[in-house]
């Protein structure tokens, strides 16, 4: 039985989260997600969805067989325990895999590591979709009652 992990944020899931975690699942035949903790995001804005409603979401999608959250001090330790074969990385994650494949040696960990392409779509990073929402949104006043302009 091969055992993937894909790890991320998943804050506003979109077409890009599925994607990755559909290419992941098809390397393998148990796919684990490792949500990452608020706290532990540091290298983009923090997460607008609270981790508990993300780990939800992310448990509710077909491809996953086993998600929860990371730990708070050692992003190891929950890998340690499931003994992957294959870490999924998305496109965008900031892990160089040279170094990652290292590290996992380093602690006993014999996985492979494979970086997943980016879903071809226009809205397909948080980011982008916040972006989004702000420019198209966020330029003029909101509504009145019933969708009706004041």
């Amino acid at each position: 039985m091969t055992r993937i992990v894909a790890t991320g944020t998943f804050d506003i899931l979109h077409p890009g989260h599925l994607y990755y975690l559909e290419e992941s699942r098809r390397l393998g035949d148990e796919l684990f997600v490792i949500v990452a903790r608020d706290a532990n995001v540091r290298h983009k804005p923090r997460p607008i969805i609270p981790e508990e409603q993300r780990l939800r979401m992310v448990q509710a999608l077909k491809p996953v067989d086993h998600a929860l959250l990371g730990d708070l001090q050692d992003m190891f330790r929950p890998i340690t325990k499931i003994q992957p074969d294959i870490i999924t990385l998305g496109f965008n994650q900031h892990f160089d895999e040279g170094q990652l494949r290292q590290r996992l040696r380093d602690r006993g960990l014999d996985a492979d590591v494979v970086r997943i392409p980016g879903y071809p779509g226009s809205l397909a990073s948080s980011s982008t979709i916040v972006g989004h929402i702000l420019k198209t949104r966020c330029s003029s006043p909101p509504p009145g009652p019933a969708g009706e302009e004041e």
